[in-house]
């Protein structure tokens, strides 16, 4: 379930990535074809986060490439990659959205930004946005110290669709909210892609927005705990075949048990204690 490459919108070939010495991906290869919803799973430290940075050309790789639309972002001109990102909306882990601004200008900073439209075109984009996401009136005038968590997540939706992007990457787009948030978070994932022709990389550890909205997903593994030969892609299928693999430590994450988690822990704690 790899992906074809001739229709790949997203290319990863070897990438690796390192930070001060620390390597966090090692030899990352896959490609996410044009409409597809790819979730990237996997525990804290496994790089996650730094896949999407990757792909929007916020880090560049250690080794190896990241293409979009078949051009090499570490090839394009800073001017040339800030075009290629205006083809992106992206909702952050903690919503970043902007604390002096209200909610109208939070969702209106990119259309801004891009010089295209009267204030007339940016206030009726910015109230179909919110009306898609499901804000009530009246919320256009709101800061953000004044919404609760899964409105802040919202908010931060409707300013990354704002834009019309081709690709959406979310960040941990569930985090902090209670289940019935959750839920309807992953449903205006879905609707997005329902209403809008975009390609979504959704990055989490939430296994409920892993089978609602992954047309496949990819799980990565923390390398300290990989030997060097061992690929760090664990998994590469849909959701049924995540339930199927015979990998135990996929199983492991899937299923929440940290059994062997705590005796890896233990064996740690006791090399300490010795040395």
């Amino acid at each position: 379930m790899a992906g074809d490459k001739s229709d790949a919108l997203i290319e990863f070939e070897k990438v690796c990535m390192r930070f001060a010495g620390q390597q966090v991906l090692r030899d990352i290869t896959f490609t996410v074809p044009q409409g597809q919803t790819l979730v990237v799973l996997g525990e804290s430290g496994c790089g996650k986060t730094v896949l999407l940075k990757l792909i929007i050309g916020l880090l560049r790789p250690t080794s190896g490439c990241v293409r979009f639309d078949g051009r090499i972002l570490t090839n394009l001109s800073d001017f040339e990659l800030a075009r290629q990102r205006l083809r992106f909306g992206y909702v952050f882990q903690g919503a970043a959205l902007f604390d002096s601004l209200s909610v109208f200008d939070n969702v209106a900073f990119g259309l801004r930004e891009l010089r295209r439209f009267s204030e007339h075109e940016i206030r009726e984009n910015v109230r179909q946005r919110l009306q898609e996401v499901g804000l009530p009136p009246g919320v256009e005038a709101k800061k953000p110290a004044e919404l609760s968590g899964g409105m802040k997540k919202r908010v931060a939706l409707a300013r990354a669709l704002a834009i019309n992007p081709e690709v959406m990457l979310y960040d941990e787009p569930t985090t902090g909210l209670d289940p019935i948030m959750s839920d309807v978070i992953n449903e205006l994932i879905l609707q997005t892609r329902k209403r809008h022709p975009v390609t979504s990389v959704v990055v989490t550890h939430d296994m409920h927005t892993a089978r609602k909205v992954a047309d496949r997903i990819i799980m990565l593994y923390p390398l300290s705990r990989l030997k060097p030969e061992e690929s760090q892609i664990l998994f590469d299928g849909t959701p049924d075949e995540l339930q199927q693999c015979p990998d135990p430590r996929v199983h492991q994450f899937i299923e929440g048990k940290a059994g062997e988690r705590l005796r890896e822990l233990g064996t740690q704690n006791s090399k300490a204690e010795t040395s």
